[in-house]
């Protein structure tokens, strides 16, 4: 499926999305744990980090804390306000990238049938 550079650029940033989804969700369902403190993936790095690892399409993100929130007298740092915008640019994120893959297989599919 590789036949087109783009296919595994937008896998890559497709898992990368799905990633920073599943660190926002966790970050959100420890609101009430004492001493937790929010966690985030770093997209810009770690997409660039994908663009130039040569090897295969498996990575993982680095979930690090995220500094400068309130903290609550417990130790937690989980702003929900802050949480919902990420899920939020999150899934616009992987709206955009489903969009971008449809895109290339309707051009190799274009191409196949050679513009008919």
């Amino acid at each position: 499926m590789s036949s087109t550079p783009m296919i595994p650029v937008l896998e890559r940033y497709l898992d990368l999305t799905s990633d920073r989804h599943q660190v926002t969700v966790s970050n959100m369902a420890n609101i009430d744990t004492p001493g937790y403190h929010t966690r985030d993936i770093d997209f810009r790095a770690e997409m660039q980090r994908a663009l130039n690892d040569s090897g295969p399409s498996q990575f993982t993100p680095v979930a690090v804390k995220v500094a400068g929130l309130v903290e609550r007298p417990d130790g937690n740092n989980v702003n929900l306000d802050r949480e919902g915008l990420m899920l939020s640019e999150t899934q616009m994120q992987y709206e955009i990238g489903v969009q971008l893959v449809k895109s290339e297989f309707h051009r190799l599919i274009y191409a196949i049938n050679e513009g008919k």
